[in-house]
C-alpha cells in the first residue's frame, strides 16, 4: 500500500497543489453564467436549482477545453508545477479532444475539494489551540464522543489538522500527478503520429548522411587526385594542368551545394531545392574521372538520359560511390562502367583492377592511390538499394578484379 502510494508523492506537492486550486479558481468567472437560468427559476426546488447550476457549470468549464490553445496552455502548466515530462499537442489531437474538457472538470474538482477540505482543517487549526475564539472540536464514533475544548488536547488536534491539510494537498497533487500523463499526455493517435515523424526525420536525416558521404567522399578523392596530376603536368603540359584546375573547381562547387542542403536541413533551416543528380549529370561525372588520369570505358544502353525520379538519382549515387572506390582502391588500368535501362529495371556496373595479395578481394586499399576509408559506402549502397526493392553484389571477380553490380526494378 505504501508501494502504492509513493508516486503519488512525488514531486513539489505545495507546486501541485498550487496549480489544483489556481484551476479552481479560473473557474470562478464562468459561475455567475451558469447561475442565469437558476436566477430566472425562482419557484423551483431549491436542490433542482443548485443540480442545475452544478451541471451547467460543468458544461461551461468542459466547453473551455475545446478552445483552440487551452491543451497546450494547460501542457505548459502541467510541466512547469507538476514537473511532468509532457510533449507538445501533435498535430493528431483533434481525435481526442473530449480529453481535454475531461481533465479541466477533474482538474477543477479536484482543486475545489482539496482547498474547501485544506482550508477547513487549516482553519480549524488555527482556533482550536488553546480555545481561541471559542473553538471547540469533537470527534464522534460509535456512540462515543471525545472533545477537545482547551489545552494540550486542543494543541493536538490543531497539529492533526495541519497534518491533514498537509495530506490533502499531497493526494490532490498526486492525483493529478497521476491524471496529467493519461489525459493531457498523447493518445494512441498522438503517440502514432509522433512515432510517424520521428520516423521521417531519421529516415531524413539517414538519407542526408548517405548523400553526404556520397558527394564529399567523391569529390575529396577526386580533387586529391586532380591536385596531384596537376602538379605533375604543370611544366610539361599547362593545358591539363589547368583542366585538372577546373575540374576540381566544378567537382568543389558541387559538393558545396550539396553541403549547403544537407546542413541547412539538418539545423532545421529554410534550405534551398535538395541538389538533383541524376543520371543526366554521369558523362559530367566520367569528365571529372578521367582530368584526374582515370581512364574510363563507359558501355551504355537503352534511354538512359530520359530517366528521371527517384531510380536516376539512386543509380547515380550509386554509380559515383563505386567510381569513387575504384579511384581509392584501384591498382591503374581501366575502369569499367556499365548502365543498361531495359522494360523491367535498371542495371549498373563498376569494374576495376585491383593489387595482389591477400586483401585484394576484400577490395582494400592496394594501388598507389589508396585512401583511408569510413568502410559506410557499401553499407549506405546496400540499404539504398534494398529501399528501392532491388539487388546488390561486390565482390572480387577474378583474381585481380572487383566488380560492383546494382539492379534497381522499373
Amino acid at each position: 500500500m505504501i508501494t502504492g502510494i509513493r508516486p503519488l508523492l512525488r514531486g513539489s506537492t505545495y507546486a501541485g497543489a498550487l496549480f489544483a486550486y489556481g484551476g479552481a479558481l479560473l473557474s470562478l468567472p464562468l459561475l455567475p453564467f451558469a447561475m442565469l437560468p437558476a436566477l430566472a427559476w425562482p419557484s423551483a426546488p431549491e436542490g433542482v436549482r443548485i443540480a442545475v447550476v452544478l451541471l451547467l457549470w460543468a458544461a461551461l468549464i468542459g466547453a473551455t477545453g475545446l478552445a483552440r490553445g487551452t491543451r497546450r496552455a494547460l501542457i505548459a502548466g502541467a510541466r512547469r508545477l507538476l514537473g511532468l515530462p509532457l510533449p507538445d499537442p501533435a498535430s493528431a489531437a483533434g481525435a481526442d479532444r473530449w480529453r481535454t474538457p475531461l481533465w479541466l472538470l477533474l482538474h477543477v474538482a479536484l482543486g475545489w475539494a482539496g482547498a474547501l477540505v485544506s482550508g477547513v482543517l487549516f482553519l480549524m487549526a488555527l482556533v482550536l489551540p488553546g480555545g481561541w475564539l471559542g473553538g471547540e472540536a469533537e470527534l464522534s464514533l460509535s456512540g462515543r464522543s471525545v472533545r477537545a475544548a482547551g489545552g494540550w488536547q486542543s494543541w493536538v488536534v490543531a497539529l492533526g489538522c495541519l497534518l491533514l491539510a498537509a495530506v490533502g494537498c499531497a493526494l490532490v497533487a498526486g492525483a493529478l500527478r497521476w491524471l496529467a500523463p493519461r489525459l493531457l499526455g498523447p493518445s494512441s493517435a498522438e503517440r502514432l503520429a509522433l512515432a510517424a515523424e520521428r520516423e521521417r526525420k531519421l529516415a531524413e536525416r539517414n538519407r542526408l548522411a548517405h548523400e553526404l558521404h556520397d558527394s564529399i567522399g567523391h569529390t575529396l578523392t577526386a580533387t586529391t587526385i586532380q591536385a596531384a596530376v596537376a602538379g605533375e603536368v604543370l611544366s610539361a603540359d599547362p593545358g591539363a594542368a589547368r583542366a585538372a584546375l577546373r575540374s576540381i573547381e566544378e567537382s568543389s562547387r558541387a559538393a558545396l551545394e550539396d553541403l549547403d542542403y544537407v546542413l541547412g536541413a539538418l539545423r532545421e533551416e529554410k534550405a534551398g531545392t535538395a541538389p538533383a543528380r541524376t543520371l543526366a549529370d554521369l558523362p559530367e561525372l566520367l569528365d571529372r574521372l578521367r582530368h584526374a588520369g582515370a581512364v574510363v570505358e563507359p558501355e551504355l544502353s537503352g534511354d538512359w538520359a530520359q530517366l528521371r525520379g527517384t531510380p536516376s538519382r539512386a543509380a547515380y549515387r550509386i554509380l559515383q560511390e563505386g567510381l569513387t572506390n575504384a579511384l581509392r582502391h584501384g591498382a591503374g588500368g581501366p575502369i569499367e562502367v556499365r548502365v543498361a535501362v531495359g522494360p523491367d529495371g535498371l542495371e549498373l556496373g563498376v569494374a576495376n583492377r585491383t593489387g595482389t595479395g591477400a586483401d585484394a578481394g576484400a577490395g582494400a586499399p592496394t594501388g598507389p592511390g589508396a585512401f583511408p576509408t569510413s568502410g559506410h559506402g557499401l553499407p549506405g549502397l546496400a540499404e539504398r538499394v534494398r529501399l528501392l526493392h532491388g539487388e546488390i553484389e561486390a565482390g572480387p571477380d577474378g583474381p585481380r578484379q572487383w566488380r560492383l553490380t546494382a539492379r534497381l526494378p522499373a
